[in-house]
């Protein structure tokens, strides 16, 4: 089964006040294995907003030398084509996708969609589901991450995806030098995920998340 994590970064928030992508990162899984990449900076023809800057640290002056969303649209949705999106905060990244395809007269993304940030808002209710939080609940290290780039943040989000799916993350075996996923076994050698134990603060807000919920259910 192939996905792609996917991830933009644009030169501000709003689609309403005309800002645009700047770079589109994608990393193909082929049954949760990382194989192929795309990547492009891009053109936005207008400035970076100050926030967006701080943000990935893309200058105007870089940006006005890369192609444009024109020069890499195809290629983009040939390598997306019938395949899921693994999106965190899908509704961003969609949005800003959309608008450049429109601007184009392309339809809009119609693949099945994954979006990371409503799974972790459901698996851990009133706990931070940021990135940077989710990495951190899962040991991932993303020292790498010293502004947020749409590559860094895919390969993060794909170690990420496979932790929030409960699915063992793909081991490094140095004597092939083939990536391979090891099935479970039954004995005593078995690859075992590490539990994480919740925080008191964690457990705290699904305590009142949970006493909410049910009287709100309850008196409706």
């Amino acid at each position: 089964m192939k996905e792609i994590v996917l991830d933009t970064e644009t030169t501000g928030v709003s689609i309403r006040e005309g800002h645009r992508i700047v770079e589109i990162g994608c990393l193909e899984l082929d049954n949760l294995i990382p194989k192929k990449k795309f990547h492009a900076y891009l053109n936005p023809e207008r400035k970076v907003s100050e926030k967006a800057f701080q943000v990935h640290g893309y200058s105007d002056e870089f940006l006005s030398k890369q192609k444009k969303f024109v020069d890499v649209a195809d290629d983009f949705l040939n390598f997306i084509e019938g395949k899921k999106l693994i999106i965190h905060n899908a509704e961003f990244d969609l949005g800003h996708l959309n608008n450049e395809l429109s601007m184009l007269g392309y339809k809009k993304i119609d693949n099945e969609i994954v979006d990371t940030l409503e799974l972790a808002r459901i698996k851990f209710p009133g706990s931070a589901a940021s990135l940077d939080a989710l990495c951190k609940r899962y040991r991932i290290d993303n020292s790498r991450r010293i502004q947020h780039t749409a590559l860094i943040d895919c390969d993060l989000l794909a170690k990420v995806y496979i932790n929030l799916i409960d699915q063992k993350e793909p081991t490094l075996d140095f004597k092939s030098n083939e990536i391979k996923v090891y099935e479970q076994k039954k004995t005593l050698n078995a690859y075992c995920k590490k539990v994480v134990l919740p925080t008191d603060k964690e457990l705290k807000n699904h305590r009142e998340y949970l006493k909410n919920h049910l009287k709100k259910n309850y008196f409706s």
